[in-house]
């Protein structure tokens, strides 16, 4: 048995009790503190108990939003570039690597079936690399897998301002195009947790798991692309 918050207008606490497997589902059934039955079919009590169940390997996401710019903004002159996302390409795999200063296994990542890399670039050079976000498509919810910025946009030396909230805002616009109200979901690592409330106005849902939900996607599409 398991104590969620429940995010919705009235905000109360979840209970939800693994009930029994059909097929290859998990079904649960859940109450509020006084008893009354919950229909798992809202939006976030169903988004919850999917990320708790379908994420056998959890990562758990430790990015920094500097900045949420408009597209990505130079440190040294505060000039801001616009800015393409793409599927990355198996030719790009071979950029990306340990040895270059990334952090993660992108070419892992990459062959991994069932989510998508894309790639953040400057208009007009799309042979640098600036930013990597791992999206997969779960039934209700886009949910990030991974994220990281180029190794030249990290620390007190980066030369970009405004990487990771460009690749979250495109999750969030993936997720509207999917049909998902802009529904999109991570884990966190403890310390973070505030800081992604402050910053990309993400909901903590219990657990280390983030939920951010119709409004502040919007406003972080606002903030990076022209709708």
């Amino acid at each position: 048995m398991y104590g969620w918050n429940f995010i919705g207008q009235a905000r109360q606490w979840v209970w939800c009790i693994y009930a029994n497997k059909s097929g290859n589902d998990l079904n649960w059934l859940c109450y509020n503190l006084i008893g009354q039955s919950i229909d798992l079919s809202s939006k976030y009590v169903s988004l919850f108990v999917s990320c708790k169940v379908k994420k056998s390997k959890i990562g758990y996401l430790d990015f920094e939003v500097d900045k949420l710019t408009r597209s990505i903004e130079n440190v040294a002159t505060g000039d801001s570039f616009s800015t393409d996302i793409a599927l990355l390409a198996k030719e790009d795999v071979k950029q990306i690597t340990k040895k270059g200063g990334w952090i993660f296994n992108w070419k892992k990542e990459f062959n991994e079936v069932d989510r998508n890399v894309y790639k953040l670039t400057i208009q007009g050079n799309k042979n640098i690399i600036q930013g990597l976000v791992s999206l997969g498509i779960d039934t209700d919810h886009i949910y990030m897998h991974l994220i990281e910025s180029a190794p030249f946009n990290k620390g007190k030396k980066k030369i970009y301002l405004g990487v990771p909230g460009n690749l979250v805002a495109y999750a969030c616009k993936i997720s509207f195009e999917q049909g998902f109200d802009g529904f999109v979901s991570f884990h966190s690592k403890t310390a973070l947790i505030d800081h992604y409330i402050k910053s990309l106005g993400a909901y903590h849902f219990g657990g280390r798991l983030m939920i951010i939900d119709t409004l502040p996607a919007k406003a972080l599409i606002d903030k990076y692309f022209k709708v």
